[in-house]
């Protein structure tokens, strides 16, 4: 039986090879989790054209995934550092890269990215219009639009971010409701907003919304659907202009679902962390329990050079609470482009919140990690302690820092060790303190 999407073929009851991928991954029946893509309450962004692809799977009762940001802007055009970041990032066994390039030769850098990777590959079309046509907003036509999203999808790329909620009744609450700190700080929603107010045309990924899903039909991309109006400000979250987009994002889920095309649903942002849990729940109920892929949340706004730490701590919660994608966020957030070294430590931020999430929602198998590195600590195991480590690396270089005399436990206790006092006085030996 031939399927168009992995919706598709779940509708149809066929279990696909990405499906058998992901639930041998994740742990679960093939046949629970073809139902629950069949529902959409998990997504397989998985495009045809993706060849290099180890499938993973984003929802309802499987590990949270995390996401990993990077691209060529017009003030840092170094391909090769930019390739260097994607190598970090799939051997830190990051799920997903997005692709955020908004200059120069975007589609010769998409195209071996995703003949490179193996991790999904997301982008914002969006950024690409207004990058690669080379054209003053105002002048980029509704069709134009369209047929950069055509281009990634034969690209291979995986998912899209599409802000087609920020239609012309939700710019009308955001500007009657007023009382923002920050506006609008979604940069794809802030150049729609600001390409329909100089046009005065409806937002051209509404208004051709069905053309749009049949395009990302054809090749079984995933619709990220935007959050233009997300909180760019604790201050700003879960007001009247977030909260009316997700109402129409929730719309939008259907109608994309009808057309058996797969939906993530993005959210905030930034936001106080006893907002989070209700935020998660909203969006499970008013977009009809799709994936819901979260930036952050950051949960205060005065850490620059930290943001990977306020994002940890929201996204960890966000996770416990029902989240099932998180974007990274490094510490160069809100200050430049990330390095090599900021994008290692977003990551590893970002898989901590995961991993804790995880750990909170009861997901299968998730503490199993956790109860191997107890038992090694318990046994004062090093080697063991570092395969368990999300980073070996960096608690390895600690250890190594040590003189040989003081490897038996660490220089915070020496003999003093608890574990060492257990491990000696259980076992009928004498303990030693000197």
């Amino acid at each position: 039986m031939e399927y168009s999407t992995q919706m598709d073929a779940a509708k149809k009851g066929i279990i696909t090879p990405e499906m058998k991928t992901v639930a041998a991954k994740e742990g679960m029946d093939a046949e629970t989790l073809m139902k629950k893509v069949a529902a959409g309450s998990v997504a397989i962004p998985a495009n045809k054209m993706h060849k290099s692809l180890s499938a993973e799977g984003v929802g309802e009762g499987l590990r949270t995934k995390i996401n990993v940001n990077l691209g060529i802007s017009k003030d840092c055009v170094d391909y090769s550092a930019e390739m260097e970041k994607v190598k970090l990032a799939i051997d830190m066994k990051a799920e997903a890269i997005m692709d955020l390039s908004c200059y120069g030769k975007t589609h010769e850098f998409r195209a071996r990215l995703v003949e490179y990777s193996p991790a999904m590959i997301g982008t914002v079309p969006m950024y690409d219009a207004v990058g690669y046509l080379d054209k003053e907003l105002s002048e980029i036509t509704a069709e134009e639009f369209l047929s950069v999203i055509e281009a990634h999808a034969k690209e291979g790329v995986d998912f899209m971010t599409i802000h087609a909620g920020i239609n012309r009744r939700t710019a009308e609450v955001f500007k009657e409701s007023g009382g923002r700190l920050t506006n609008i700080v979604s940069r794809g929603g802030s150049l729609i907003y600001a390409w329909m107010e100089m046009t005065g045309n409806e937002n051209p990924f509404y208004e051709y919304y069905d053309r749009v899903l049949d395009i990302l039909a054809e090749y079984d991309v995933t619709i990220s659907l935007g959050d233009a109006c997300r909180p760019g400000s604790t201050y700003d979250s879960t007001d009247a202009s977030q909260i009316t987009e997700l109402v129409e994002l929730g719309i939008l889920t259907k109608r994309a679902w009808a057309k058996n095309v797969q939906v993530m649903i993005e959210g905030p942002g930034h936001m106080a962390i006893d907002e989070i849990a209700a935020n998660m729940k909203l969006e499970k109920r008013l977009c009809h329990n799709a994936p819901f892929y979260v930036l952050g949340p950051l949960v205060t706004d005065i850490a620059p050079g930290y943001d990977h730490i306020t994002s940890a701590i929201g996204g960890a919660v966000a996770a416990a609470n029902g989240a099932d994608f998180l974007c990274y966020v490094t510490p160069a957030e809100h200050l430049r482009l990330p390095d090599a070294d900021d994008v290692k430590e977003g990551i590893v931020a970002a898989k901590i919140a995961a991993h804790a999430g995880d750990i909170a929602k009861g997901i299968p198998g998730a503490r199993d990690i956790d109860n191997r590195m107890s038992d090694a600590r318990r046994r004062v195991c090093w080697e063991e302690m570092f395969e368990c480590a999300i980073d070996p690396v960096k608690p390895k270089k600690f250890y190594e820092q040590l003189p040989p005399e003081e490897k038996h436990t660490c220089s915070m206790c020496g003999k003093m060790c608890a574990a060492r006092t257990m491990n000696k006085i259980l076992s009928g030996e004498k303990v030693d303190y000197k």
